[in-house]
């Protein structure tokens, strides 16, 4: 249907109109990707779209393939730019968790199946992310996300055939991510409010008296 065409073209221009800043953003400096999480959502986002075309997603499943293609992309600059090189060992377990279950698709004989389980990898990718944007929530692009996840929304009503194959992945990872921007706001205020708590401190304190 032309409609449906339509919308995956609208998302798959969402998908590269919120990468562009985002790369720009990682070679200037001013954004920094945890490469773990951009390894594991490259490759659990490519491997959804050919399970998609398997269970007939058509032309909704596009904008997924593009949006793995470009995701590896991200994963490899954030590693040439060492975007973040801070690596908890809660990052070495959310990355190790993720590429251990990874086999399991394969290994599963209906899409169904392999798209639950790279749901859950991919949602193992956001681990790193998280508690780096917890740490510091400047170091993410809130545009990006935003982007992202009304992406997802018309990714969603762009699919051909509606099943739990083709729509589980993009809605869990859009609600992921309005989450994801929740806690970066959240930490952005708490932030903001500090600094000018730390700001206005000392003008309040009384001045000390030593005679």
């Amino acid at each position: 249907m032309f409609y449906k065409e339509a919308l995956s073209t609208i998302a798959i221009v969402l998908t590269v109109a919120a990468f562009y800043p985002y790369a720009r953003g990682i070679i200037q400096g001013a954004i920094k990707p945890h490469v773990f999480s951009w390894v594991i959502w490259g490759t659990t986002t490519f491997v959804v779209f050919l399970a998609q075309l398997e269970a007939d997603a058509g032309v909704g499943a596009w904008p997924i393939g593009v949006s793995g293609s470009i995701t590896i992309f991200i994963a490899l600059l954030a590693y040439l730019k060492r975007a973040d090189v801070a690596i908890t060992k809660t990052d070495w377990l959310f990355f190790t968790l993720a590429i251990s279950s990874l086999p399991l698709w394969y290994l599963t004989s209906d899409p169904v199946s392999a798209v639950i389980v790279l749901t859950v990898v991919d949602l193992l990718g956001f681990g790193p992310t998280v508690r780096k944007a917890n740490a510091n929530p400047y170091s993410e692009s809130l545009l990006f996300f935003a982007l992202f996840g009304a992406r997802n929304g018309i990714v969603v009503m762009a699919l051909e055939s509606y099943s739990v194959a083709t729509v589980l992945f993009p809605a869990t990872i859009g609600a992921a991510t309005l989450l994801l921007i929740a806690l970066i706001v959240y930490r952005r205020r708490q932030m903001r409010s500090g600094i000018v708590f730390e700001q206005e401190g000392p003008k309040m304190a009384p001045p000390s008296n030593k005679d």
